[in-house]
């Protein structure tokens, strides 16, 4: 995936920090990184803004929302707290709403890739420097940090590539895994393959512009919204797209550059030879650790150990909230990780300004925070 970040603006309460500051060799300065921009990673950054401390968020997928937004968008949730039911998408706009007033910048389609230890300078008052995290990405950004939160839920998302082995050298530039300019594909003949919400979603967007579109499904049934997957069979029956049953079996190429030319479909009578210029494939998301996983932490089945006062790894300064949280007796539900973030963030603040003493106060005696979370 290529880079996109939200705006970034100055963040947090009067109480915190100054903005994070980049140095000369590109390297952001700031109090906490937050890895993983789903319920969790939001509602931490909101805490991090209650507590006083600047962060930024960062996540592999293009948008905020984690597995609420990229799997079951209209899922119904029932177990948040004086919220009696809503939908997986609503909670994480709600949670974006709640964050806002700090404005913290979110960078998409990037992955943490390592973490080392440094120091920072000598303080001004004269106190020794502090141990601090330098965290580096994919996409080549820095971060010189007092901690880091993750909260990639059960992993880092990566989308389910095509299975075959031609799919590779396509990839970018016939074989996508995400629409990125719907422009690209005007006048192309595209196949979509996918049974999901984003499949049909953008099957019947891409037919406004594309030569022709064809939804390719290995079956009839659909996991997508009703109504979705109705508009899409009328727009079949009106002849604005076609559906076909069936699974790819492989893609051809013709010319000096080897562009895709068509694909095999494999279905229950017969093999099919579609030409098509652009394969979009939407199989879903899957999970994997990632890097996080050569961070010389004590792991649990792809998990993070932590220790339960403080949500802290065994490595310092490296905390977990959520699904990828393990402990005795973790529960994996999305109101365990707001209790851990807000646990592990505290902590962290003795990381961030270790000559300060946290005073607990509550959001509504706190007039500075009131005025700034109320008329943002």
């Amino acid at each position: 995936m290529s880079s996109a970040s939200a705006t970034s603006a100055p963040n947090s309460a009067d109480s915190a920090a100054d903005s994070a500051a980049t140095d000369l060799n590109g390297t952001t300065r700031t109090d906490v990184l937050i890895v993983g921009a789903g319920p969790v990673g939001l509602f931490a950054a909101f805490q991090a803004g209650v507590l006083g401390l600047q962060c930024e968020l960062i996540d592999v997928l293009d948008r905020a929302g984690g597995q609420c937004t990229e799997l079951y968008p209209e899922k119904p949730i029932y177990d948040i707290p004086a919220v009696p039911g809503c939908l997986a998408q609503e909670l994480v706009d709600r949670l974006l709403d709640q964050c806002a007033p700090f404005a913290f910048p979110m960078h998409f389609g990037e992955r943490a890739q390592s973490v080392t230890e440094t120091v920072s300078a000598q303080a001004e008052d004269g106190h020794d420097g502090h141990p601090r995290l330098l965290v580096t990405t994919d996409g080549g950004r820095r971060y010189d940090v007092a901690a880091v939160l993750v909260c990639t839920g059960a992993g880092a998302f990566a989308p389910q590539r095509v299975g075959l082995p031609e799919a590779a050298a396509l990839e970018d530039r016939h074989v996508h895994y995400a629409v990125r300019d719907v422009s690209s594909f005007a006048g192309k003949r595209v196949v979509v393959a996918g049974g999901g919400d984003s499949a049909l979603d953008w099957a019947l967007a891409l037919r406004k512009v594309a030569a022709r579109v064809t939804l390719l499904h290995r079956r009839e049934g659909f996991r997508a919204a009703d109504g979705t997957v109705a508009e899409m069979r009328e727009a079949v029956a009106a002849g604005e797209m076609d559906f076909v049953v069936g699974m790819l079996s492989a893609l051809k190429t013709d010319g000096a550059d080897g562009a895709l030319s068509a694909v095999e479909i494999r279905t229950r009578e017969e093999t099919l030879t579609l030409p098509t210029d652009e394969l979009v494939a939407l199989y879903g998301l899957v999970s994997e650790p990632g890097p996080i996983a050569q961070w010389d932490m004590d792991m649990r089945a792809g998990r993070i150990l932590v220790d339960t006062t403080t949500y802290e790894s065994s490595r310092r300064g490296i905390f977990a909230a959520g699904d990828i949280a393990y402990y005795p007796n973790k529960q994996k539900l999305i109101l365990s990780g707001f209790h851990e973030a807000a646990l592990a963030l505290r902590r962290a603040y003795h990381y961030a300004f270790p000559e300060k003493a946290l005073v607990h106060v509550h959001t509504s005696n706190n007039a500075t925070l009131k005025e700034k979370l109320t008329h943002a």
